[in-house]
């Protein structure tokens, strides 16, 4: 009996949350896929090379979205997706040209546009947040005034806190905006700073959680929600805790408000990641993703063997999907991932032995760490700068949060001054935060830790 050809799926690839290697293998006796990307984009030829021979590739490269478009509908997909920021864009203009499942062109800017997104937010009554565009430095003083302090300032298209921060002055707006578009004419964008509640997630766990969804036909049903280790300053995520350190009732508040933002924003078929700060007046919307999370299937796997860039295929393919088991989402162990994000600099790693013992440590299951010859801190890079990965559990959140503390403090040992000798004893930097909540943290103290 003859058997029918696989479905093909495109993936638009670029750096994003699932390698190819991942792809391939939540495609195995799914469909057939192929890459649209640029195969000797530096930022990501390193990966694909391994895959070469196990992949096909259709080379995007140096070609405007309408030879992409008719490129991709000459290789007669049943599905399109990608697990890249910077690819959200694109996408929509193949589903859009072949008549596929993924975001709307409107959707999809709205998901890469933090400006566009808290409009269509505030128009839609879910949440009006103080936000104004700025690029010309000449404009703090006036951006400000409207926006009042503390403010966050951003880029306006972007991800992974890439040149984030919080702003206290006007001068302080000033001197960000001058270093931030010296080389790259880019439009920011200066939002209300929204002060969070310890009390909701306890002491020693950043105040916000993401929320994971499958859309289906413009439904969206949570996968899991995340909670988060504390943040490294300015605004740098470490990692995720799953499940997240809430009350019940607080995940349902959380979970309403996300689906609320993903129905205001058009989304109809894929996966969301949705941050949300958990505040005094209650849940607010930081911004919504409308793609798989960084390291979020991992965690998910992990925990639960649910996996998540499985899911977006089959939602890109238009087959059903299933959410994770509650009983396994919610089971009686805490996973959680921390990556080693640098404190602010300038520091250089210390000698490679202080982490030797990182694996050592009751509940840490995995320590994948490879800093490079040449590295060095640079908060402006976001969560890009981070050097490795500790994966682990525990019994409960308590003895997780005292794991993530003995991890931080091991690693305040490894961050150094670059100027000081690579031989010898190094001196080494105090940047752990002794306190039991980072929450406590003024605004004003964020950018001077």
């Amino acid at each position: 009996m003859a058997h029918s050809a696989p479905p093909t799926l495109l993936v638009v690839h670029d750096q994003g949350s699932a390698t190819a290697w991942r792809i391939l293998s939540a495609a195995r006796g799914l469909c057939r896929v192929i890459f649209l990307c640029e195969p000797r984009n530096p930022a990501y030829e390193a990966e694909l090379t391994p895959v070469g021979g196990h992949a096909e590739i259709a080379d995007i490269t140096g070609l405007g979205e309408a030879e992409v478009c008719r490129l991709a509908e000459r290789l007669a997909p049943a599905g399109v997706v990608t697990f890249s920021e910077h690819r959200l864009r694109l996408t929509a203009a193949v589903a859009a040209h072949c008549g596929l499942r993924f975001h709307s062109r409107a959707t999809a800017a709205a998901l890469t546009d933090k400006y566009r997104q808290r409009q269509l937010l505030s128009q839609a009554g879910v949440q009006r947040t103080g936000c104004v565009m700025v690029r010309d430095p000449d404009q703090a003083a006036a951006a400000l005034a409207r926006v009042g302090t503390p403010a966050v300032l951003k880029p306006r298209h972007g991800a992974g806190s890439v040149d984030t921060c919080l702003i206290t002055s006007a001068d302080e707006l000033r001197a960000h905006l001058l270093e931030f578009t010296a080389d790259d004419d880019r439009d920011f964008v200066l939002e209300e700073f929204l002060p969070g509640d310890p009390t909701r997630t306890g002491p020693g766990w950043a105040d916000f959680v993401s929320v994971e969804s499958l859309v289906v036909d413009g439904e969206p049903r949570t996968a899991a929600i995340n909670g988060k280790p504390p943040m490294v300053p300015p605004f740098r995520e470490t990692g995720h805790v799953l499940p997240a350190p809430v009350t019940a009732a607080v995940a349902a508040e959380a979970e309403r408000l996300a689906q609320a933002a993903v129905r205001a924003l058009g989304i109809r078929h894929g996966i969301t990641h949705t941050e949300v700060k958990l505040t005094p007046h209650g849940p607010r919307i930081i911004e919504v993703n409308g793609r798989l999370g960084g390291f979020i299937a991992e965690i998910l796997q992990r925990r639960t063997g649910y996996d998540m860039v499985a899911a977006a295929l089959r939602l890109a393919l238009g087959l059903p999907v299933t959410a994770p088991d509650p009983a396994r989402l919610h089971g009686d162990r805490v996973t959680f991932q921390y990556l080693m994000v640098p404190p602010p600099g300038p520091l250089r790693p210390g000698p490679p032995s202080l982490l030797d013992g990182l694996g050592d440590l009751p509940g840490v299951d995995l320590v994948d760490v490879s800093p490079p010859a040449d590295w060095h801190t640079d908060w402006r890079r976001g969560t890009v700068g981070s050097i490795g990965t500790v994966y682990g559990s525990a019994a409960d959140h308590t003895e997780a949060r005292a794991l993530i503390s003995q991890l931080r403090e091991r690693l305040a040992q490894f961050w150094r001054d670059p100027d000081l000798p690579r031989t010898g004893a190094p001196r080494l930097i105090d940047t752990v935060d002794h306190s039991d909540d980072t929450s406590d943290v003024s605004p004003s103290d964020i950018s001077t830790l």
